[in-house]
Formats: structure tokens, C-alpha cells, sequence
């Protein structure tokens, strides 16, 4: 298999118009039939462990009185915490019949306590597939940060590292005020609902069967919110600060590994199926970490731009097959990368190039 430099990414390259390469997106097409079906054997195990593990864990960080020991929990707990809220990215993209009560159940499990309900991200990643938004100022996840200046890099760490006390203060405090304020309302529905990072987004208010869904995620995650904000009365300071330091360490891990899902080089256009996929990053086999900071299949973030509707646990089998069936002439190959550092240090070089 061949894995792309992205030191010696020519970047020029990136910035014209690249037609779509029709042999790659036939032989796309053909795996996306084929595993296209999730598998309830494998999800339900694997989030239900990964709950459990975390939640575990992050007891044993808030009960533990010797230091490394804690530490040691709490590391565990925000990995396995981490995994099970990256289903959250699962949940934008399977049919609505094919998991049956996994929705209800990950909200339950994951997305009311860690206050991220997936009407956060519902209605917004997939925005981020269109095809004429991709890349462009209407992608609420978008931004060309290997364009933007030094300084934005530490930035788009450093907010994500303050995610816990903002979705308190969204959950514990604007939501409840926002039921006795329309104007307040109005404003967090648009601009304080949904899981992006493009400052200019803004989302319309939900209608029909999903509005249900919001208000009843909503209602719980505040409820949640309120009753860290009142367990400081009952047990004192720790429990709530391990609980937001574990959250906030997997927030940066998951913002970490979003600043390596692209190369961020697209300066507003719209862009071709494969030149979206030339813009997203696969780091497959042999990387060693890369399902540890990349879990749930975000490994295989290119491919996922090529094969939106087939599940995590069948990204692996499809990029096999994809790189034996495709010549090293394809632009498959050239989406692939060797670990996130080198990523990394492209996008922090690019920031530095005066402009």
C-alpha cells in the first residue's frame, strides 16, 4: 500500500479543479452495496463495553486517593468515553430502521450525560457530505485552517479543551432561561445546538418528529447539567472537576484527530467527489495508534466521504479491497497518510506561509 508524504504534498495541486475519477467512484459504489448493513451484534456490544469501561473508570478516577492511580482512571475513562461518543458519528449516517433502539439507547448511555444528544450532530454532519456544500461557508463543519493564520491552531485546541463548562452553561443555564426569553430561544437554537466548528453557522429550527427527539435530548441533558451543577452542594468540588477534566481531554483528542480528518486547503469552492476525498485523510494499517485517537472507523475518514452509508466496522474490509482493485495510477492511494504528527506539522507549516 502506498502512503502519501504530506510533506511533499504539492499543494498547487489542490487548489485547481480535479475531475472525479470515475474507476474509483465505480469501484466505491460497488463495495457500498456490498456493506452497506450494519451489524447490531457488533454495535451494541462494542458501545455498551465502551460505556461501561469509561463510566468505570472515571469512578474509580473520582474515588481513587493515591494520584497515579487516578490519573491511570482517568486516561482509561476518557478513551473509552471517547469511543462511545464517536458513535454519535454512526448515528447521522445509518437508516433509521437498521439499529433498532441503538439512538435511544446511545442518548440514554452517552449523549445526555456527556450533555452532546445527538440532535447536535443529526441535521448538521450530513450537511457536511452534500455535495455542493463540502468545503464551502455553508459546511458547518469546514474551515480552511492550513490557510488561516498561526495563531489558529492553539485556538481550535483550546476552545475544544473548555467544551465541558460551555455545554454546562448551554444545558445547565441558557436552556432553562431560553424557555421564559423568545429571543434567548432563537439564539441558542441557532447558534449554540449543533456540534461544528464554523463560527458563521447557523441552524433553523426543528421541525415535525425530529423536533421531539430535540426537546425531550435537551430536556434530559439539562436536567443532567443542573444535577452537576447541584452535586457540588452534595459531594464537594472533585466529582465534578475529575468529571469535566476527563471530558475535556477527550474533546481535545476528538479535535485533535478532526484537525487531521482533512487537509483543510479548500478556500470556499465547491469541489469535485474526489477532490473532497483528496481534501479527507485515511490513516489505515500498520499506524499503531491511529484506532485509539481514531475510533469507531474515523481512521478511514476519506474513505467515509466516498462510502457515507456504510458502517464503521466495514470501512477496514472496503479499503482492502479498494487498494488491491485500484492501481497505484488512483487517487485512492494518495488519501492515504502515516500518522497524525505529520499531519499536524503540515497544517502548522501552512499556517506560517504569508499569504
Amino acid at each position: 500500500m502506498t502512503v502519501h508524504d504530506p510533506i511533499r504534498a504539492d499543494a498547487a495541486v489542490k487548489r485547481v479543479a480535479i475531475a472525479d475519477d470515475a474507476a474509483m467512484l465505480r469501484a466505491a459504489a460497488e463495495l457500498s452495496r456490498e456493506f452497506a448493513v450494519a451489524n447490531p451484534r457488533i454495535y451494541w456490544p462494542d458501545l455498551l463495553a465502551s460505556a461501561l469501561i469509561g463510566y468505570a473508570a472515571l469512578a474509580g478516577a473520582i474515588l481513587a486517593n493515591n494520584v497515579a492511580l487516578a490519573l491511570v482512571c482517568g486516561l482509561v475513562a476518557m478513551l473509552a468515553l471517547y469511543r462511545a461518543a464517536s458513535f454519535i458519528h454512526e448515528l447521522t449516517h445509518i437508516r433509521k430502521d437498521a439499529l433498532p433502539g441503538f439512538r435511544l439507547g446511545w442518548n440514554l448511555l452517552v449523549g445526555i450525560p456527556l450533555m452532546i444528544p445527538s440532535f447536535m450532530y443529526e441535521e448538521v454532519h450530513t450537511q457536511h457530505h452534500a455535495r455542493t456544500r463540502y468545503g464551502t461557508a455553508n459546511d458547518p463543519e469546514y474551515l480552511p485552517l492550513a490557510l488561516m493564520k498561526p495563531w489558529s491552531l492553539p485556538l481550535f485546541i483550546l476552545i475544544a479543551s473548555l467544551a465541558p463548562v460551555g455545554l454546562i452553561l448551554r444545558y445547565g443555564v441558557l436552556a432553562p432561561l431560553s424557555l421564559f426569553v423568545p429571543a434567548l430561544r432563537r439564539k441558542v437554537v441557532a447558534e449554540f445546538s449543533a456540534l461544528s466548528i464554523n463560527p458563521a453557522y447557523r441552524r433553523r429550527p426543528p421541525e415535525g418528529a425530529f423536533r421531539r427527539r430535540w426537546l425531550w435530548q435537551e430536556a434530559g441533558a439539562s436536567l443532567f447539567a443542573l444535577a452537576l451543577i447541584g452535586s457540588v452542594f452534595a459531594f464537594g468540588w472533585k466529582p465534578l472537576l475529575v468529571y469535566m477534566a476527563v471530558h475535556s481531554a477527550m474533546t481535545v483528542i476528538n479535535q485533535l484527530r478532526t484537525l487531521v480528518a482533512h487537509l483543510w486547503e479548500n478556500e470556499g469552492d465547491a469541489m469535485t467527489v474526489t477532490a473532497q476525498y483528496l481534501d479527507s485523510v485515511n490513516v489505515p494499517p500498520p499506524s499503531p495508534l491511529a484506532a485509539i485517537w481514531a475510533p469507531v472507523g474515523l481512521r478511514y475518514h476519506a474513505l467515509h466521504h466516498l462510502l457515507p452509508s456504510v458502517p464503521y466496522h466495514a470501512l477496514g474490509k472496503a479499503h482492502a479491497r479498494l487498494i488491491a482493485a485500484l492501481g497505484e495510477e488512483s487517487p485512492y492511494h494518495r488519501g492515504n497518510y502515516a500518522g497524525m504528527w505529520p499531519l499536524v506539522g503540515k497544517i502548522a507549516r501552512s499556517t506560517m506561509v504569508r499569504r
